[in-house]
């Protein structure tokens, strides 16, 4: 063998085996931002470990939710940098505080995944995500279609509960809904920022909001399935019946038997098992030194946006049920059973 073909092939060897000891020696963390919702500890996590075994069955997995506690989840990013991880996909609980973690993992040459909350204010190495300002535009735009098609008319007025402040992706849903609304010929009587996404606290601002403009509220768009149980709770307390139309988003069964009861007008469909696969598949990518294709780039960082599905009454047996998300045995229980079956989901 000449000197040129022993270097190529040396050359070829060192690459290989770097490419197999940099998967088979890889920590990879998720860092989930809180509890209030259950999609985190249901759907995402186990939906990444999953793709994870099967894509990198060597690679060690660090799980953490920082339970809405910004100064938490800087202590668990440290945490995980220290226990040797280079990969870290990250669900900031405060997108603006995440920049500096995003510096502190770059300056130890770890990669970050930015995870359903866009980082704004420093790129990362990638975002995975459903698109929110769609989600945004998609559950208020369906709103207002249904209040037109029940002859709602134009200038009535509908509440507006968004997200946390802390949350750029639900920045980005309050940026769809108001496209839907400003629009849309009917009044937004007030709106409210909803702390970490807390439903007490939606709950009560709309409770305040009832007794404020009572029977003129005509509709309210809610950012996801957590705040409109608050704002459904508030008006069932204040003895409104029939609660008018409310949005969601996230699709969790306690919304889902909600829609079912006919009590929440929408949600989104987005099985986050998706996105959590996306996220393994890119983490595997960024550890053997390839670049990941991104379909979209969102704060100069390369993205893959998913866009999902609403699903009201009319469209939840063939969205939910017949795709095999929920099934009937989880969602269809006690007051529910006669509910689904007048919609005939079995």
């Amino acid at each position: 063998m000449n000197t040129i073909a022993l270097k190529t092939a040396a050359a070829l060897a060192i690459a290989m085996a770097g490419a197999g000891a940099a998967q088979a020696a890889t920590t990879v963390a998720f860092l989930m931002p809180d509890q209030a919702s259950t999609r985190y500890e249901e759907h995402d996590w186990p939906g990444f470990e999953a793709a994870m075994k099967e894509l990198c069955a060597d690679c060690t997995l660090i799980y953490q939710n920082a339970n809405a506690d910004a100064a938490l989840q800087q202590q668990q990013f440290n945490s995980v940098i220290a226990q040797g991880a280079t990969i870290i996909v990250l669900d900031p609980v405060d997108s603006a505080a995440a920049a500096a973690l995003v510096e502190i993992a770059h300056s130890q040459e770890v990669k970050v995944i930015a995870y359903d909350r866009p980082i704004p204010d420093l790129p990362a190495d990638y975002y995975v995500s459903f698109d929110n300002e769609g989600i945004g535009n998609a559950i208020a735009q369906s709103l207002v279609d249904h209040l037109k098609a029940e002859g709602v008319a134009e200038g009535s007025g509908v509440l507006q509960v968004n997200g946390s402040p802390t949350d750029a992706a639900a920045g980005l849903i309050r940026d769809g809904i108001d496209k839907a609304l400003d629009s849309s010929g009917y009044e937004t009587l007030a709106e409210f920022d909803t702390p970490d996404w807390a439903p007490p606290a939606a709950q009560e601002w709309v409770a305040g909001q009832i007794t404020r403009f009572g029977d003129k509220i005509v509709g309210v768009v809610a950012a996801n399935d957590g705040t409109a149980g608050g704002t459904i709770a508030a008006f069932k307390a204040a003895g409104v019946d029939p609660v008018p139309p409310v949005s969601g988003n996230d699709a969790t069964i306690a919304a889902l038997q909600l829609i079912i009861a006919g009590d929440q007008y929408n949600t989104i469909s987005k099985p986050s098992e998706i996105v959590a696969r996306a996220a393994a598949e890119v983490a595997v990518k960024l550890m053997n030194g390839e670049t990941p294709e991104a379909t979209h780039t969102l704060y100069e960082t390369p993205s893959q946006l998913f866009t999902p599905a609403v699903v009201t009454a009319e469209n939840i047996k063939a969205e939910i049920f017949d795709k095999g998300i929920q099934t009937a045995a989880e969602v269809c229980t006690g007051e529910y059973a006669d509910a689904c079956t007048a919609l005939s989901i079995k």
